[in-house]
């Protein structure tokens, strides 16, 4: 269950716990046209960087070009966590990084595995985020929709905490 944190520094954490947590995500190149795709990802939070493999013949390959405003997305397993991430998004040439990351499912998109030219190391470096999350599961946070809604207060259910994050690298 997602904890609901008060201050930008512990959120900014579990933002980055939970991407090791989540084994997929949502991405997207901001004004390609193209519809976000799912990606499997890597983190890096020590070099503020989430790594995902990709073809050069990929839509998505395509949209980023020589750089790309980025959008990734994801909800964890039990929908208590939810986050959208903004970032920029460009081709990295780091070899060892690409041996590192390059595992036998990644090669099963590949003909010729990590030596297939079509092999394209994605660098995605957050900027903002903003998350939500929920300490409540499904069923009670169903139970304060409905009786917010049968409230005469017009209050607003408590179903979580929302934050907006900065994840600039600091000057």
């Amino acid at each position: 269950m997602a904890r609901q944190v008060e201050n930008e520094d512990q959120a900014i954490d579990q933002l980055w716990r939970q991407l090791v947590h989540i084994r997929a995500c949502m991405l997207e190149a901001k004004g390609s046209g193209q519809h976000p795709q799912p990606m499997t990802h890597f983190v890096d939070r020590r070099r503020n960087v989430i790594w995902f493999i990709t073809s050069a013949d990929t839509d998505l390959a395509v949209a980023v070009g020589s750089g790309a405003t980025g959008q990734l997305t994801f909800a964890s397993e039990n929908q208590d966590y939810h986050a959208s991430i903004r970032g920029h998004l460009s081709f990295s040439n780091d070899s060892e990084k690409l041996d590192e990351l390059f595992t036998v499912a990644a090669s099963a998109w590949f003909e010729q595995g990590l030596d297939d030219p079509k092999v394209r190391l994605l660098k995605f470096q957050p900027s903002d985020a903003a998350v939500w999350a929920s300490e409540a599961n499904m069923v009670l946070v169903g139970l304060r929709l409905l009786r917010a809604s049968l409230s005469s207060n017009n209050d607003e259910p408590d179903v979580g905490v929302h934050h907006i994050l900065n994840l600039r690298e600091p000057a």
